[in-house]
């Protein structure tokens, strides 16, 4: 959990986090997970999440940090987790005592304690359901932006309603995290918002309401449970009074909608129409800011949160840096330096030679292997020349990525 402080000039004036495994060790959680004993179910413990911000508040009283001057709040949350809120809760909420760490006070608020998050792949079953229910894939991917993936809110709460249908009985309010954070901070449900839902299969991208197929394929009475969706930059209200006598926040601090880390990128990084970014990681991210998409079985269509009429696209590829590093290792002795040096010594286009590399099954496409093309549109088995291995790489990579990003509807600026 990360927290930063900025001014109206955006300069940063404090920022601390607090480490799961490490300052809540009595969870005893690794990475800030549970992986079950099934290897597909992942899940983190809720109240893990709320003793970390009693923590990360308590840090900054401790350290002069003073509340009563921050006029605005808002947060991001990992998309696709999802919290489970026990009847009567709201009212726990409304009414803690700021004697009480808010931890103590929402100890027996959660039907479901341990909350399925963006890495489980338990739920197979029930994406088939779904995209069954609604006419296809494709028309899924149409109607929410994304095919059923397993990690989608939908499909967890159809699986929570299917094995524990009196657990989903028991539950008043389902929040993203983004909401469930924000509602820690409003003292009582927050919304979510269109872009962090936009990662659920649940919401229309087009009108920004539920999609009563996709509900009803999930899970009974569930719009209830679910609140009205808001635009990403609502203001939701003032801050809750509990803030206000334990830290001297004042009583005007607003509350800005929380929305998901993906969305949040995309806001944080500026972006405008036509802007790209990738996120070079173990996986490589691209963000699209995108005026008329076309949701495709591939990558994700999420509503913009910047501007409520625009969209923003996702492709997640996963065979990133560790692929890259692969081949460092294979054709450049390890080193960064000679890998640049090789690519630096061929030539843009690499003389028509064109790689494929995909050591683990690829999200974008699902395809897995090592496929080589000469310039004769050849398939090629044996390795191509380490220098001309490296550029068919990073070519071969950033050209899946422009391919699959017009596939949703990117045009590229001439």
């Amino acid at each position: 959990l990360k927290v930063i402080a900025i001014d109206e000039q955006l300069r940063v004036i404090y920022e601390d986090n607090v480490h799961f495994d490490k300052d809540l060790p009595e969870f005893k959680t690794q990475g800030g997970v549970y992986i079950h004993s099934d290897r597909l179910t992942v899940t983190s413990p809720v109240l893990m999440w709320v003793k970390a911000l009693d923590m990360i508040l308590e840090k900054m009283k401790s350290s002069g940090f003073n509340f009563s001057q921050i006029r605005a709040l808002s947060g991001a949350g990992q998309q696709h987790g999802s919290v489970y809120w026990k009847k009567g809760s709201i009212q726990i909420l409304k009414n803690a005592s700021s004697e009480l760490p808010l931890h103590q006070s929402l100890k027996g608020c959660f039907s479901v304690s341990d909350s399925p998050i963006w890495m489980d792949s338990s739920t197979a079953s029930q994406c088939r359901a779904l995209e069954k229910a609604v006419g296809g894939a494709q028309h899924l991917a149409s109607v929410t932006g994304s095919r059923a993936y397993e990690r989608f809110t939908g499909n967890q709460i159809a699986k929570i309603y299917s094995q524990n249908p009196e657990v989903y009985k028991q539950t008043e309010r389902i929040s993203l995290v983004s909401s469930f954070a924000a509602s820690l901070f409003l003292g009582t449900y927050a919304p979510i918002d269109y872009s962090d839902g936009s990662g659920m299969n649940l919401l229309q991208i087009w009108e920004k309401v539920w999609s009563k197929s996709c509900l009803d394929a999930c899970a009974p009475g569930l719009e209830e449970r679910l609140g009205c969706p808001v635009p990403s930059h609502s203001v939701l209200g003032p801050i809750s009074p509990y803030y206000s006598q334990r830290y001297g926040f004042s009583p005007d601090c607003k509350i800005v909608a929380f929305t998901g880390d993906n969305p949040a990128s995309l806001a944080g990084m500026r972006l405008q129409e036509g802007d790209i970014a990738i996120s070079l990681g173990t996986s490589d991210t691209l963000f699209l800011w995108i005026q008329e998409p076309t949701p495709a079985l591939e990558g994700h269509i999420l509503c913009n949160p910047v501007d409520s009429q625009t969209y923003m696209a996702l492709l997640c590829f996963k065979n990133g840096s560790l692929m890259r590093e692969k081949i460092r290792d294979d054709c450049a002795s390890g080193s960064w330096d000679e890998f640049s040096k090789a690519l630096s010594s061929t030539v843009a286009g690499n003389s028509g030679n064109l790689g494929f590399y995909f050591d683990v099954m690829e999200i974008t496409p699902e395809a897995v292997g090592i496929h080589r093309f000469n310039r004769d549109n050849q398939k090629v088995v044996s390795r191509f020349p380490k220098e001309v291995e490296i550029r068919a790489l990073i070519e071969g990579q950033f050209m899946a990525k422009r391919i699959h990003a017009e596939k949703l509807g990117y045009k590229v600026c001439k």
